[in-house]
């Protein structure tokens, strides 16, 4: 079984060419000021330039208003918009039209009641992407290297759209992961950092090898 791969929160070409190494299917840019891995819109359309072909460019943003998603799309050639705040169904569905570009909603999960968004979620998102909630008083939704208890997700592999799996995925973790949850696509930032926000070449090519026999 192939599983696509998503490196998020890249911030150099370094970390770009390192992850195209190891074959990811999608690279992410965090623009969010709170975030260790923010990226001004300058600094994402230098980046996204270094991406290579078949690459998908993700922008993981959060409750981002239109001024904001308007600048940003018209200065960085974009594959998806990843939305990771409490953005609404009709928000969702609103950016899809205005944008003309595929989005992915996260939904934070810590316990069986958090699934209903999933259902929710799936009728107007392309992708969806499943992390853990942040700690109680966080403020970054989402990177935060905690894993949510993934046995929730067991026996419900077949949503109405592709999703990923996300938060505190290790390359020690990330074939129990796999297994009890059924996912075809998983996503991680913090597991792949030396500190917050530096990506390391070395962990990033021994996440992608934990996944090659799965």
């Amino acid at each position: 079984m192939t599983i696509a791969l998503k490196y998020c929160g890249l911030k150099t070409p370094e970390d770009i060419a390192a992850a195209a190494h190891v074959g990811v299917r999608y690279i992410g840019f965090v623009h969010f000021p709170k975030s260790p891995r923010h990226l001004s819109v300058d600094e994402m359309a230098a980046l996204a330039i270094e991406v290579p072909m078949g690459i998908a460019k993700v922008l993981l943003t959060v409750n981002a208003d239109n001024a904001l998603l308007d600048e940003i799309t018209a200065k960085v050639p974009l594959d998806m918009l990843q939305l990771h705040g409490a953005e609404s169904p009709a928000r969702v569905r609103e950016i899809k039209e205005r944008y003309g570009l595929p989005v992915m909603k996260a939904i934070g999960v810590a316990d069986a009641e958090d699934l209903a968004a999933i259902d929710i979620y799936s009728d107007v998102a392309d992708q969806l992407l499943i992390d853990a909630k942040p700690p109680k008083g966080g403020d970054i939704p989402g990177g935060n290297g905690v894993p949510f208890d993934w046995r929730l997700l067991a026996g419900r592999k077949y949503w109405t759209v592709p999703w990923m799996l996300s938060g505190g995925l290790t390359a020690t973790n990330v074939a129990e992961a796999v297994r009890l949850t059924g996912a075809r696509q998983v996503d991680l930032s913090s597991g792949i950092e030396i500190t917050p926000g530096v990506k390391d070449a070395g962990l990033m090519a021994g996440f992608a090898a934990a996944l090659s026999d799965v």
